[in-house]
């Protein structure tokens, strides 16, 4: 790995508009839809699971619940690991290590053992989100950061989609195995493709050994310093956590919604549902620029009310509402993640891989501990106490939000 010794001359940041900003972009894009078509390709099958192995809705989640809560616990070690191993190798051997794994699990016959290579599963992919986010934000130059932020974003976006529509069609026309091992064989190529593309860090140098003890100041100086910056990381990891909670808890159980009456779709047509996706890769970008252009506080409350706003249109009983409803959903939390992340890189300072980590920590709790617990509230009281239990965690974020803007005003 290229590295620049503390005596050389400094080296500039990556513009917006070179070859280089392109490639960095490019590979980025490829990272994010990698992993996060791994993540979710489960969620669109989560329905046909339940059915395959006679368990209820909260079980199946799990498939999902057990990737997202690893992930979020891995990525601390992913962290520390990349200050030491480099950001560009640790992310390449992520995803490669879990499209294997998600090859496994189509292959692995008991419902147990699948939950258990699903949980490895997130363990591998801890060496991409918070890695991608401190290597952008380490070689972009700060102007151009929201805008490229919101490409990875995008590319995130863009993998969730592909995630749930080709399994949805390959779970409805093969098998909901042969789902799984696609989505696998995918990773495999975007791996290559993203190591092929990625120039080596230029701002970063590696630090010999483990040091636990420089790794826990670094984390517990996020939560220290002047006011102002002592409240702004914490008020963007419980953004970060209510975010991801309610946007993923809607996309786990809208598959049960709308393949029982009165809709009664098929897992194809319940897939290509979700190529609203897109919506948020427009979105993502959109919102990076429009923080760089307008101030952040301000797009990020806008996204989070946005949110809000899809929640409320799911309760309409014809499709037309539902439709719309997570469309509007998915584009206000894009948005919001691609603001709140690039904030977050910003306020870094000399440790963003360890802002970046504690946030996606608790980006990954909300997928994973409000994911599950949507199902509890899916069996007690269907779809509106799935939609008012998401409400409730979209208006503690924005609280938090305007709590945090006026702060940094």
């Amino acid at each position: 790995m290229t590295s620049v010794p503390a005596s050389a001359d400094p080296v500039p940041y990556v513009t917006r508009g070179t070859a280089a900003y392109r490639k960095i972009s490019l590979a980025l894009f490829l990272a994010g839809f990698a992993t996060f078509s791994l993540i979710y390709c489960v969620q669109p099958l989560l329905p046909l699971l339940a059915e395959h192995f006679n368990i209820g809705a909260a079980q199946s989640s799990l498939a999902l619940s057990l990737t997202t809560g690893l992930l979020a616990l891995a990525i601390f070690a992913a962290a520390a690991i990349s200050e030491s191993f480099g950001r560009r190798e640790l992310m390449f051997a992520s995803i490669g290590l879990a499209s294997l794994l998600n090859i496994a699990a189509a292959a692995t016959p008991g419902w147990h053992a699948i939950l258990v290579i699903r949980a490895a599963e997130g363990l591998a992919l801890g060496g991409v989100p918070a890695v991608a986010i401190a290597y952008l934000a380490e070689e972009i130059e700060p102007r151009g950061l929201g805008f490229a932020m919101g490409l990875y974003i995008a590319g995130t976006a863009f993998g969730g989609m592909a995630g749930r529509v080709v399994t949805g069609f390959l779970a409805e026309f093969l098998s909901w195995r042969s789902a799984l091992g696609g989505i696998g064989a995918m990773g495999l190529v975007l791996a290559l493709g993203f190591i092929a593309l990625l120039p080596p860090s230029r701002h970063f140098t590696p630090k010999k050994g483990f040091d636990l003890a420089y790794h826990a100041r670094a984390w517990a100086s996020h939560f220290s310093g002047a006011e102002g910056l002592a409240l702004a990381k914490p008020m963007l990891f419980i953004i970060a956590f209510c975010a991801m909670g309610s946007f993923v808890t809607i996309y786990n159980y809208a598959g049960f919604r709308l393949m029982a009456p009165p809709f009664d779709l098929g897992p194809t047509q319940t897939g290509l549902i979700f190529t609203v996706y897109l919506f948020g890769i427009a979105a993502s970008s959109l919102g990076g620029a429009a923080a760089d252009r307008f101030g952040r506080a301000p797009v990020l409350i806008f996204s989070l009310i946005l949110m809000a706003a899809g929640v409320g249109l799911t309760l309409v009983p014809q499709l037309t509402g539902v439709v719309a409803g997570i469309a509007v959903l998915t584009s206000g939390f894009f948005a919001a993640h691609a603001v709140a992340s690039g904030w977050v890189g910003r306020l870094g300072g000399m440790s963003k891989g360890h802002a970046a980590s504690l946030y996606m920590l608790a980006y990954y709790l909300g997928s994973s501990i409000a994911g599950s617990c949507g199902g509890w509230f899916w069996s007690e009281g269907a779809w509106p106490a799935v939609a008012g239990f998401t409400l409730v965690l979209i208006t503690l974020a924005v609280a938090c939000a305007a709590r945090l803007g006026l702060a940094r005003s």
